[in-house]
């Protein structure tokens, strides 16, 4: 593992990044970003390990890293990703990129017949190396700055063994006549995109306790869902920090509701019902004539 990493936080920084990255003929990607509190996920951090060290990119701190499209887009460089379908679609998002030349460590084991795909069973299967993973740093405040150590740590070690990973998976491939085929993967990985989530208006039906609902009931919950899943989107958070799906049930079932219901019946917090109260009551009103 090469300890060597560099917060890339300023001109000079970025510039010794830009020179080691793009006279790398391999490099290792990877992303942090937060799916788990945000409508869309935000990505929070840029991994990127060349020959000389590892440099982490701070999508907050408004530096130019518009170079990286070009080594994106470069077929003569190899990208290794790990699991990278939703690292491309979210750059390509945030910053136009383009990608060419990608082997994914996840699609080749998939391709090679492995049934333990995380990188750590990998790791542990070709390299003999005993890594862990924390999943809760997974769905760690990784927009927070600055970045606990713990944090850093865990960033820097995401991509510190794909190189040797993505050497011995395409032996493999290779010895087993997978070539091409493994390139065709890789190349639908690369022309991910990025699409905005759907609202599913059939989606309600599917919740616990929604077969004992009432007619009326249901289409209270109906229209509910679609105010939450509207109202996920215009402030970017997850449709559960709006309201959970079980306070939606609990709506939906009042009877007679009012503001003053909705502030004492410990149905939603005081925050949300000061917060969605006006639009929740309308919601509920007008259910009765739809």
């Amino acid at each position: 593992m090469n300890d060597g990493w560099v917060w890339v936080d300023t001109i000079l920084k970025m510039e010794e990044a830009k020179e080691d990255i793009c006279n790398s003929s391999i490099i290792c990607v990877d992303t942090e970003y937060d799916s788990f509190r945000y409508f869309r996920e935000l990505l929070c951090l840029i991994q990127i390990e060349a020959d000389a060290k590892t440099y982490l990119f701070d999508p907050f701190n408004k530096l130019d890293i518009s170079f990286l499209g070009e080594v994106f887009a470069d077929p003569e460089t190899l990208k290794v990703m790990h699991a990278g379908d939703n690292d491309i679609r979210i750059l390509k998002r945030n910053y136009g990129f383009e990608f060419n030349n990608i082997f994914d460590t996840h699609r080749a084991a998939l391709i090679l017949g492995c049934h333990y795909l995380s990188l750590s069973a990998l790791i542990g299967r070709y390299l003999g190396i005993d890594f862990e993973k924390k999943k809760a740093m997974q769905r760690s405040q990784w927009e927070s700055r600055p970045l606990t150590q713990e944090q850093l740590k865990y960033a820097v070690e995401d991509t510190a063994y794909l190189k040797e990973l993505y050497r011995r998976l395409d032996e493999e491939i290779c010895e087993k006549g997978l070539k091409a085929y493994a390139m065709k993967a890789f190349d639908s990985i690369a022309n991910v995109m990025w699409s905005e989530k759907f609202f599913n208006p059939r989606g309600y039906k599917s919740m616990k306790g929604y077969p004992s609902l009432t007619a009326h009931q249901k289409r209270c919950l109906k229209h509910l869902c679609r105010w939450r899943f509207q109202k996920a989107s215009e402030t970017n958070k997850a449709l559960f920090w709006i309201l959970s799906d079980q306070n939606l049930l609990d709506l939906a079932r009042l009877e007679a509701p009012s503001a003053d219901m909705l502030k004492n019946s410990g149905v939603v917090s005081p925050d949300q019902a000061s917060r969605y109260g006006r639009e929740i009551l309308e919601i509920l009103n007008n259910s009765k004539e739809r």
